[in-house]
């Protein structure tokens, strides 16, 4: 098993979940997801995550999905598997599913119930506790879960929970938590990796105010990884100037109600998944939405080919 730690940095791809045209889960394209997730240079995969369609997924599809994605990773990368769940007791029986099959940790969100600061730190004491050894993920998307958590509520946790490791950031305003936290950290207090989300609308902010890299999702996942690297290596301008070339598929995709469809779709179009289905009560593409998407491919298309004549030329 790979390690899945407070040192983890790079592009920890969410994962889409494949179905064919009749809504069933497409088994068979798994494989070629996985090859192409693997082939872009991704650090991890993320399955069963907000944007995996997860709680449309039945507790055994779950279960089959998560065995047939680490058997095609086959150890490359570290496999997280989101086991959010309104009940320890349905958290704990597919952490030990996925960690048998494989997986190097999970990833929990809060329930929405959750109000105070105290009821936040008991969950994820309770969490831990369901865990045993297994490392997790906290998932901060206050936007979807309706939780909010402070910055020295999560330093809280992170002080005391060792098992996790890692914060998968979502807040939107956020990038000033993320400040909080690593100068909570300078002062001694214990790191742990930031991996962000929100499908990378503020990647080079996020990584200049020392996110590790991105937990998120996006149809041209080979942007984020070279936009970590570069960033990496100290050419933040360069990095940049990446992300502003896909900045108009990436703030497309980050319309609620049909950021996935639009995924889907660009995943499809580019042969790596073989039916854009989405299970209900999620919606497909109108129109005129599929229209919008299509020209943004092509002119994406355009854009990169413009940029290869330019660094061919430099």
């Amino acid at each position: 098993m790979l390690t899945f730690d407070e040192t983890s940095s790079g592009v920890f791809i969410v994962s889409v979940t494949p179905f064919d045209e009749r809504g069933a889960l497409d088994l068979a394209g798994v494989d070629r997801l996985v090859d192409f997730y693997l082939s872009k240079g991704v650090a991890g995969i993320t399955i069963l995550g907000m944007m995996g369609e997860a709680p449309k997924l039945s507790a055994s599809e779950s279960r089959i999905f998560v065995e047939a994605v680490c058997a095609r990773v086959g150890g490359a990368v570290p496999v997280v598997v989101g086991v959010s769940s309104p009940g320890f007791a349905s958290m704990q029986e597919l952490t030990e599913a996925a960690m048998g099959a494989g997986a190097s940790g999970v990833m929990v969100a809060p329930p929405a119930t959750l109000r105070t600061d105290s009821q936040i730190v008991d969950y994820f004491r309770m969490t831990a506790e369901t865990l045993g050894p297994v490392p997790f993920a906290l998932q901060d998307f206050p936007l979807a879960t309706g939780v909010q958590i402070a910055a020295p509520i999560l330093r809280t946790i992170a002080d005391e929970i060792p098992t996790c490791v890692m914060l998968k950031h979502e807040d939107w305003p956020g990038l000033d938590k993320i400040t909080a936290l690593r100068q909570a950290e300078a002062k001694g207090g214990r790191r742990i990796s930031i991996l962000v989300g929100n499908g990378g609308l503020f990647l080079p902010e996020e990584l200049a105010r020392g996110g590790d890299g991105a937990m998120t999702g996006f149809a041209y996942p080979e942007m984020m990884v070279q936009v970590c690297r570069l960033h990496a290596m100290g050419d933040t301008d360069a990095a940049s100037d990446l992300f502003d070339a896909y900045l108009p598929l990436v703030r497309y995709e980050q319309q609620p109600g049909i950021g996935l469809a639009t995924r889907k779709h660009v995943l499809h179009a580019r042969g790596v998944i073989a039916s854009a289905r989405i299970r209900r009560p999620g919606r497909a593409l109108s129109g005129m939405e599929t229209a919008e998407v299509e020209r943004l491919i092509a002119r994406q298309a355009r854009r990169l080919d413009q940029l290869v004549r330019i660094e061919e030329l430099s």
